[in-house]
């Protein structure tokens, strides 16, 4: 009996596997989708990448700042 539910059981696990498998698969942009998006990513114009690792300079400077000082820096920036 307890062979008979392990069987049930591990047949059930898989059977769920498989469907989990084939649905991802079927939901996943193809590869000329993935081409497509990682073109159209704003990333992909030099003059916003440029922008945007100035702005994420900018923040881990602020950061770094904050780390080492004592003082709430947050009040600083909020006038």
């Amino acid at each position: 009996m307890s062979s008979i539910k392990w069987i049930t059981n591990s047949g059930i696990l898989f059977g769920a596997i498989g469907m989990v498998y084939g649905f991802w698969t079927m939901t996943s942009p193809g590869e000329e989708r993935k081409k497509n998006i990682i073109k159209d990513l704003p990333e992909a114009n030099p003059l916003r990448m440029e922008e945007s690792q100035r702005l994420t300079a900018l923040q881990l400077r602020v950061l770094k700042e904050a780390a080492e000082t004592e003082d709430n820096i947050s009040r600083r920036y909020s006038k």
